[in-house]
């Protein structure tokens, strides 16, 4: 049976687990041959590149650190280098801080912005110049852009800045057929949002949307899974809260 991606070749930043892992899960099983990117953590790439091989996909790992250009240059002529092309490119890889204003320091600022902010910049770029036409990239945000919590002022500003990037590359993207969208999630179950949180807090975060439930990385990924089909040909530039009705 034919499937929906065959033929294509997806890089998927931050893959070594959570979100970018069932993204990278997914994308294979529709056809794709994935690219899992990952920065410290080679036992857990080379897990997901082992399942999606025992399914029945094509996949590698390639280690980068997407916070420095010369490895996010590095990441796509390695792609290149092994599967011939890139069409799909999902900027996943993120860090997130909780602290407040008096707290946060410039180390932090930093280190959030060269990760959340100019990685995926400089990782468009890359796509830009060597993704086929027609191709597909998919940015990550966060629903907490529409709200107001404290300890989360550096992270959203890192991610309202994503959003923008979206936005202003559409139509420079749009010449080559390329979109360029932002999925925004709210809560996940993940290693990443439970660690530090109490059982009242995610219970909270349950009650904040429409169906009582934290999101799994399943809803992502099959929004992720329509944005970069043919199906989603028309639709550009745009951010997508895949939230549960959280905001």
């Amino acid at each position: 049976m034919m499937k929906e991606l065959n033929g294509k070749v997806a890089i998927i930043t931050g893959a070594s687990r959570g979100i970018g892992s069932s993204i990278a899960k997914q994308l294979a099983g529709a056809g794709a041959k994935v690219v899992v990117n990952y920065s410290n953590s080679p036992e857990k790439a080379a897990e997901v590149v082992n399942e999606i091989k025992k399914n029945g996909g094509e996949a590698i790992e390639i280690q980068a650190d997407i916070s420095k250009v010369s490895d996010v240059e590095n990441l796509f002529t390695e792609t290149i280098e092994a599967f011939g092309k890139v069409d799909i490119l999902i900027n996943n890889a993120g860090v997130i801080l909780y602290k407040l204003l008096s707290d946060v320091t410039e180390a932090d600022f930093d280190r959030l912005f060269d990760i959340n902010v100019k990685g995926t910049y400089f990782a468009c770029q890359q796509a830009m110049k060597l993704m086929e036409n027609n191709g597909r990239i998919v940015n990550f945000s966060t629903s907490v852009v529409g709200s107001m919590l404290p300890t989360y002022s550096v992270y959203a500003a890192t991610k309202g800045a994503v959003e923008q990037i979206t936005r202003q590359l559409a139509k420079e993207f749009g010449a080559k057929g390329i979109t360029i969208n932002t999925v925004a999630p709210g809560p996940v179950n993940t290693d990443l949002f439970n660690v530090g949180k109490t059982e009242q807090q995610i219970d909270a975060m349950k009650k904040a949307n429409a169906f009582g439930r934290l999101g799994e990385t399943e809803d992502i990924a099959n929004v992720i899974e329509f944005l970069v089909s043919d199906k989603a040909q028309w639709v550009t530039g745009q951010t997508l809260r895949v939230n549960g009705g959280f905001v």
